[in-house]
């Protein structure tokens, strides 16, 4: 396992790149389908240990706003990781471990790349701008940098606030740090 840190294309006040993907309960998401003043993509999945240990904030997180969309997003290549396949996802929702508004599979990864991601988790906090949404932050969810490391501050709840109060994201875009994203068909 290698770390590796994000470092994406989009910047702040940039457009929500679009999709339309499966989700893991057979329904299938837009990026309009979210009705939120706040949207946090977060690419991620099964398999990553440092995905795995951002699990329980980003539940909370989907429980405590009631005007922040939380959606996980899987683009891992389930041939070769096979703990990253719609049936496991499917399994981690149903066995509580993942409860975001929305655990979606991005099965050729076109969507991670549109919108930069590298690593799971690589986080992307969005304001409602319009009809679309508006890039607000892009960084670490918290302070704890390894998997076993226990968090001290929580970035993402200090911009969730800013952006729910309509106010500039001051938190600094710090790289998130996490296991490199498994292209299909490297």
């Amino acid at each position: 396992m290698v770390a590796t840190e994000s470092d994406s294309e989009l910047d702040r006040g940039d457009a929500a790149p679009p999709f339309e993907l499966p989700g893991t309960d057979g329904e299938t998401y837009a990026l309009d389908d979210f009705d939120a003043d706040a949207l946090l993509v977060v690419f991620t999945c099964n398999h990553c240990p440092y995905a795995q240990a951002k699990f329980d904030l980003l539940n909370d997180l989907a429980a405590e706003y009631d005007d922040l969309a939380v959606v996980g997003i899987n683009p891992n290549d389930a041939e070769e990781y096979p703990d990253d396949s719609v049936e496991a996802m499917r399994d981690r929702v149903a066995d509580g471990a993942i409860g975001y508004d929305a655990y979606l599979r991005d099965e050729t990864a076109a969507v991670a790349d549109a919108y930069g991601a590298v690593c799971t988790p690589d986080p992307f906090l969005f304001g409602r701008d319009g009809d679309g949404f508006r890039l607000r932050y892009h960084g670490r969810l918290d302070d704890a940098l390894n998997p076993d490391d226990e968090p001290t501050e929580f970035y993402i709840c200090d911009a969730v606030d800013a952006v729910l109060a309509g106010e500039e994201v001051d938190v600094p875009d710090r790289p998130s740090r996490g296991c490199s994203i498994k292209w299909p068909g490297e």
